[in-house]
């Protein structure tokens, strides 16, 4: 690594006042320092990117490396390094090893196969919201609504017993914290991992019709991959196949609240209008807010800057995602702007394998919800909302609301 500067801040940054918004000084660095360095938890300091050109240049460059192993990798935290480096699925492999995990999923999220779970999508929010209605008020829309819609549909596609969620939102909550110690993190790695690894077992005993029946009769009973490779694949699937929309369900409903000229248009609107604004939060509010971290392979140039090999980097899509050069105006929430080339999921190969499913899910979840329940509101104040600062997915950890 090129030699520290003294006055690196640290990253993640202070968000402001507006909890929304990424951090003011990421603001600053967008106009003022697009590539730049930050200190982060280990002492180390990566180049932090800013600017949506460079954060899409870097994350297509196959000169650099997402595999948490390498040299100069600037893991989030020293829980979620350990577990990488232990779980070491297809998120944290370079091609070609990359592809060829990955190539074993993709038929399984492709559009066309998700968009027939539609159906399956709106009847889980339809009796959701039933619940939810049929409860006490307020109710915590996270626990009630937010986190069983995807739970529930990732769980089905995986083949993995709803009835364990309790379970496996207890592991989630330690593996997404950046506050988790290496013990606390590997303990609940290997408590997931063991799990669904008897689950792989079971299934090459009696397959059923999902995603880990197809892999242990695949990939396991033909010597492929071993029982724990199949059961670090699952893991990565389950948790952020529920984590992720869970939280764009909560914190989107959230903003909604907070700009009721745009909930009212969600609420009213076509599905065409429902899909954009699906785009237009996901630009807004870009959930993982810690950055996509990678490391240089060998000596590259960003924006003028020189990146030395075994440079961390840490490509910003929270801010990339408010470039104005992109994004007219970027930090209004505006659901009618054409925003579906943001970089919430990512860019390059390692783009978002799951997104399809995303979509289909908010796009369910927005249609429905605020046309069902037209009175929804927050029942606190704004500032009494929980946000998670704490953890490496952005959302709030409850939110009470009535009608």
């Amino acid at each position: 690594m090129s030699e520290a500067l003294s006055d690196a801040p640290d990253y993640p940054m202070a968000r402001g006042r507006c909890p929304f918004d990424p951090p003011p000084e990421l603001a600053r660095r967008l106009q003022d320092e697009p590539v730049s360095r930050v200190k982060i938890w280990d002492g180390s300091e990566p180049w932090l990117l800013t600017r949506y050109d460079d954060v899409r240049e870097v994350l297509a460059d196959p000169r650099v490396s997402a595999d948490v192993a390498k040299d100069g990798y600037p893991a989030q935290s020293p829980g979620i390094a350990a577990r990488r480096r232990r779980t070491k699925a297809f998120i944290g492999m370079d091609d070609p090893d990359h592809a060829a995990q990955r190539r074993l999923l993709t038929g399984d999220f492709m559009v066309r196969k998700v968009e027939r779970l539609r159906p399956r999508i709106q009847k889980i929010v339809d009796d959701l919201i039933d619940q939810m209605l049929a409860g006490p008020k307020p109710a915590d829309l996270v626990q009630a609504f937010a986190l069983p819609v995807p739970s529930l549909v990732i769980c089905e596609l995986l083949g993995v017993p709803y009835a364990d969620r309790v379970f496996f939102h207890r592991i989630s909550k330690v593996l997404i914290s950046k506050d988790s110690t290496v013990e606390e993190s590997m303990a609940a790695t290997e408590e997931l991992l063991g799990y669904l690894g008897d689950l792989v077992k079971q299934k090459l005993d009696d397959p059923g019709d999902d995603v880990l029946s197809r892999l242990a009769v695949e990939q396991v009973a033909t010597g492929a991959m071993t029982v724990d490779e199949v059961a670090s694949m699952g893991q990565l699937l389950l948790v952020a196949g529920h984590e992720t929309t869970a939280n764009m369900i909560a914190l989107g409903t959230t903003a909604l609240l907070q700009n009721p000229d745009q909930l009212a248009a969600v609420r009213d609107g076509d599905p065409k209008l429902v899909a954009n604004a699906v785009e237009e939060l996901l630009r807004y509010l870009t959930i993982v807010h810690t950055g996509r971290r990678r490391v240089a392979l060998e000596d590259i140039e960003v924006a003028g800057q020189r990146i030395r090999k075994g440079d961390g980097l840490i490509a910003a899509g929270d801010i990339a995602n408010r470039d104005a050069t992109q994004f007219p105006d970027p930090d209004k929430l505006d659901v009618t702007r054409k925003a579906r080339h943001h970089v919430a999921f990512g860019y390059g190969v390692h783009q978002c394998l799951g997104q399809p499913l995303a979509r289909v899910e908010l796009q369910v979840v927005y249609s429905t919800l605020y046309r069902r329940i037209p009175t929804l509101r927050l029942a606190v104040p704004l500032d009494e909302v929980a946000f998670k600062h704490d953890m490496v997915v952005y959302g709030v950890h409850e939110l009470p609301v009535t009608w």
